[in-house]
C-alpha cells in the first residue's frame, strides 16, 4: 500500500469509527466531541485582512493595524486560535504523522463564517495552493500538512479551484519561523519561495488561495503571496486552520 493510500485509510478510520474525544476523552465520540467544539471552537470575529481576533464590538471588519497599513493579503480566514487544545492537536498532526486529522481540521475551517462561501466562488481556473515545505523538511516529516489540509478542504466543499502542490515551491531550507522573533521572520524567508518556472503563465490573472495550518506573524504567507503576485496572480488570499494571538 502506498503512502497516499495509508493517509486515506487513516482518515477513514479516524472519522468513521467511534473513539475517545481527543480533548476530554469522552467515549464514544467524534475526533473532538460536540461539547469541546462548543467550548473551545466557538466562532470569533476576525480581521478580514490578517485574521486576528477583533474586539467584541469591532469598528469595521479590519483590525486597527490593517486599517493603518494594508496587510498584503486580499483576504484571510482563520478557524481556531492557536491555543489549548488546538495547538496540541496541530502538533500531533504535524509531528506525529497523524494525517487522519486533516479531514476534521478541514471541517473546522469550513465552519468558520464566510469560508465555504468564499471557496465556492472560485473556478477551475483559480488555484488552491498549500504553503510548501523545503525538500529537507518534507523528507524529515514525510508529508506536507498544508497539502493534506488543502486536499481535504477541496473534497469537503464546493470549491472548484485546482488544488496543486507543485506550482508554488520552497526552494531554500530555512530555520523554523518559531525560533525567530517577529522582525527576523521576513528576512529568514527571502528567496525561500518560487513559482515553478515552466508554469508561471498559469498564474496570470488568476485568483490564488494559500492554505496553511498555523499563522503567527503571517511572514510565510506574505512572502509566498509576493512571489505569486510577481508571477501575475491577480488576487491572493489565505485560509488557515489556527491563528496565534498578537505578541
Amino acid at each position: 500500500m502506498n503512502f497516499s493510500a495509508l493517509h486515506g485509510l487513516q482518515a477513514l478510520l479516524m472519522n468513521r469509527i467511534p473513539s475517545q474525544c481527543a480533548v476530554c476523552r469522552s467515549w464514544p465520540s467524534e475526533p473532538v466531541c460536540h461539547a469541546c467544539m462548543t467550548r473551545f471552537g466557538q466562532e470569533r470575529k476576525r480581521c478580514r485582512s490578517c485574521a486576528l481576533e477583533l474586539p467584541a464590538e469591532p469598528q469595521g471588519t479590519q483590525c486597527a493595524q490593517c486599517q493603518r497599513e494594508p496587510f498584503g493579503l486580499d483576504a484571510c480566514f482563520a478557524a481556531l486560535p492557536y491555543a489549548f487544545p488546538w495547538s496540541e492537536l496541530v502538533s500531533r498532526y504535524k509531528f506525529d504523522s497523524q494525517t487522519g486529522w486533516a479531514a476534521f481540521m478541514a471541517s473546522a475551517v469550513l465552519r468558520q463564517p464566510g469560508v465555504r462561501g468564499f471557496l465556492s466562488q472560485l473556478t477551475p481556473n483559480d488555484w488552491l495552493l498549500p504553503l510548501p515545505l523545503s525538500a529537507e523538511r518534507l523528507a524529515w516529516r514525510g508529508f506536507n500538512q498544508s497539502w493534506e489540509l488543502a486536499s481535504a478542504l477541496q473534497r469537503q466543499s464546493a470549491c472548484q479551484a485546482t488544488a496543486d502542490n507543485a506550482l508554488l515551491l520552497r526552494i531554500r531550507h530555512t530555520r523554523p519561523q518559531s525560533e525567530l522573533k517577529r522582525n527576523a521572520r521576513l528576512e529568514n524567508l527571502k528567496g525561500a519561495f518560487a513559482v515553478e518556472p515552466l508554469r508561471a503563465a498559469e498564474l496570470k490573472g488568476r485568483r490564488v488561495v494559500l492554505v496553511d495550518d498555523v499563522m503567527t506573524s503571517g511572514a510565510s504567507l506574505l512572502m509566498a503571496a509576493s512571489v505569486l503576485r510577481q508571477a501575475g496572480a491577480s488576487h491572493v488570499s489565505a485560509v488557515v486552520l489556527t491563528r496565534t494571538a498578537p505578541t
